[in-house]
């Protein structure tokens, strides 16, 4: 049982890529293949594709990226937390290293970047930083 499966990806992802794992097995959510998709697109990890195990149960199996021996994330920041939720209006959406990394962004339209909300005009809870 896991209470915070945001924290808990997130966790996983820098674990495997401070030690140089080249892939990544995670437990399937709705939730966690969208963040996968965000970072796919954003060009964070090569590639990811949803597989049954042994057990038939769902994983998500990640490809993590590297440039010259270096993980191409440099690092995962937690935001919102659930003792602690942050939210924002899109005016106040904040740039992650000057544009360089991305913000997650939680809002009534699914998850978004902070480049693409601020650009629908849409605010809401502030998941985490990648760069």
């Amino acid at each position: 049982m896991n209470t915070d499966p945001i924290s808990d990806f997130l966790t996983r992802i820098r674990n495997a890529s401070k030690v140089k794992h080249k892939f990544l097995e995670i437990y399937y959510s709705k939730l966690k293949q969208n963040l996968s998709k965000i970072l796919l697109q954003n060009g964070y990890i090569l590639d990811f594709k949803i597989v049954n195990n042994t057990n038939n149960i769902k994983i998500i199996k990640i490809a993590l990226k590297y440039y010259k021996n270096k993980s191409v994330i440099q690092n995962l920041i937690r935001i919102s937390k659930p003792g602690l939720r942050k939210y924002t209006k899109y005016k106040n959406l904040p740039r992650v290293l000057n544009g360089l990394g991305i913000a997650i962004i939680s809002t009534s339209s699914g998850l978004l970047t902070d480049k693409k909300a601020r650009k629908n005009k849409l605010g809401g809870e502030i998941l985490c930083y990648i760069y």
